[in-house]
């Protein structure tokens, strides 16, 4: 009935402007008439199209829906959700990280606006006995006892983001802020390009399993093209990426319409063909080739560090990963795990919202399981997951973390807004995308500073943060400082909420059932896992 009377009143109103132009003879009246017959031509086009039915029972007035529903983004970001409401950041730690980039201090008034004895609140401890800052820029160094090239990394680094999916000027401006500050730029799955080379920054070169930069025609690991590439100077680690945050165990497609010349050349295929990762690797099919394949990328890179990153999934695939270890007498240099809270790339809601594991969960999880195989203290771990802000990087060191990485917040250190369209090619400032024109904005020795001074006040507020809890060293963290609310009345520290494994417990035998299971189920050489019988 609605899209009747839309039509009838749209056809009595032409009727009614086309008389009146006629008898007045008057420009203003014949461009009334014009706006409504085309009115009128997208009322009928409404009611004649099959794709949206509220546009055939609400002709014209329907497009209202879709204006608004377009715009809801922006509403709900900047009028109407509360500072500490924003997904996947909210307002308050956006503001620090663009605070903190423009060499500001980034302090807020009159106190606290988070629930702080709401359940799942976590803080930390400090002491009643506070020290001063420690001066000397405290590094971690990445490199096991089968590394002859180690490299003395930052505690926060900017974590893997790939050519391609950031624009060149983003990539350019993020290289320029580690080249200030000397800490890990790592490259995305993408390849080593001449973004990633331009400004002389510490590079980790990341191999997912699309090999990019260093395959063959046919999409296979070529030897002779990585060591090639992996000896270049800027080149201080390699990373195999076996799994992501916001999609652990799915590959991903660059439509051939998205594979430039820039972008196939750094890829090492052809432009204009569509481009696949596959979910998994070809180089290896279970743990045991996994870090035979470690020792051949370190060995072709000169005995540079290789690492890899993961989401971690069953704690019986990360025991198995162990158990490889231990069987080959191969171990990688530094393992980061990546949180399911992760996610730069773009990903299906079930996965973002439903697989994988989060980083504090998966953090503990791998420095358990290393601990209880007697490896931990060759094996370096990185943690990337929202990373922003000093408190952060305190939690996941007291959690077993030795390092850090973050994405997102670099990105908004180079001017992200968090419009979350970054698979769409349309983003506003010129991060995410390979629109040129979008691009273009983004100015390279302006952002490239903001990250540096980012990086930096990031890394001084966790000097505060540790120096505030009595301690002089990021070694001397530990679960017992990191509370978590656990009711309105009651909180625990992760020490006593979680299980902590002794040096070498699953290899004597362990009395915690639980691992002791997991441990027995765990083959080195399958990812496989065991399917339970129901009793």
């Amino acid at each position: 009935m609605v899209k009747f009377n839309v039509l009838l009143g749209l056809v009595a109103a032409a009727g009614v402007l086309t008389l009146a132009a006629a008898v007045n003879r008057h420009t203003v009246w014949w461009f009334a008439v014009a706006i409504v017959v085309i009115i009128l031509l997208v009322a009928i086009y409404d009611v004649l199209q099959k794709q949206h039915s509220i546009l055939r029972n609400y002709p014209v007035i329907g497009h209202m829906r879709f204006l608004l529903e377009s715009v809801r983004p922006e509403l709900q970001q900047y009028f109407i959700e509360r500072n500490y409401d924003g997904r996947p950041y909210d307002r308050n730690v956006r503001s620090l990280i663009y605070q903190r980039s423009k060499g500001l201090h980034a302090e807020a008034a009159f106190g606290t606006e988070r629930e702080i004895t709401e359940p799942g609140y976590d803080y930390l401890l400090h002491s009643m006995a506070p020290v001063p800052m420690v001066q000397t820029i405290p590094t971690v160094r990445l490199g096991g006892p089968q590394c002859t090239q180690p490299y003395d990394a930052s505690l926060f680094n900017i974590s893997s983001m790939s050519f391609g999916a950031l624009s060149a000027n983003a990539v350019r401006a993020m290289n320029k802020g580690a080249a200030l500050g000397g800490f890990l730029h790592e490259t995305g799955e993408g390849g080593l390009t001449t973004h990633h080379l331009e400004f002389g920054a510490p590079l980790v070169w990341q191999i997912g399993s699309g090999y990019f930069g260093c395959r063959t025609t046919d999409g296979r690991f070529d030897p002779q093209r990585f060591a090639e590439k992996a000896a270049h100077p800027n080149v201080k680690a390699i990373l195999l990426k076996l799994s992501q945050g916001a999609k652990p165990g799915l590959g991903g497609v660059l439509p051939g319409r998205k594979v430039s010349p820039a972008i196939a050349e750094a890829r090492g295929v052809e432009p204009g063909v569509t481009v696949i990762s596959p979910p998994a690797h070809s180089e290896f099919s279970n743990p045991i080739e996994l870090m035979n394949f470690i020792a051949e990328l370190r060995r072709l890179s000169g005995g540079k560090p290789v690492g890899f990153k993961l989401c971690v999934g069953t704690r019986t695939d990360v025991l198995a990963l162990c158990k490889a270890m231990l069987r080959t007498g191969i171990s990688p240099d530094f393992i980061t795990i990546d949180g399911a809270e992760g996610g730069t790339g773009a990903a299906p809601p079930e996965f973002a919202d439903h697989v994988g594991t989060p980083l504090k969960l998966g953090l503990m999880t791998m420095h358990n399981a290393l601990v209880g195989s007697g490896l931990r203290g060759s094996i370096k771990i990185g943690a990337a997951g929202k990373i922003a802000g000093g408190s952060d990087i305190v939690k996941a060191l007291a959690l077993g973390a030795d390092f850090t990485n973050a994405a997102r917040a670099m990105m908004m250190a180079v001017g992200c807004i968090q419009a979350q369209a970054c698979h769409t090619n349309h983003c506003p400032v010129g991060v995410a995308t390979q629109d040129a024109r979008r691009a273009r904005a983004l100015d390279v020795e302006d952002k490239g500073d903001r990250v540096f001074n980012y990086q930096r006040g990031t890394v001084e507020s966790a000097k505060q943060v540790l120096a505030a809890m009595g301690l002089t060293s990021f070694d001397d963290l530990g679960p017992a400082v990191v509370m978590r609310r656990v009711g309105h009345s009651t909180a625990e520290s992760f020490e006593d909420l979680f299980e902590w494994l002794d040096e070498g417990e699953l290899i004597r035998g362990t009395t915690r059932p639980e691992w002791e299971r997991d441990w027995q189920r765990a083959d080195p050489e399958s990812f496989a896992v065991p399917k339970v019988r129901s009793a």
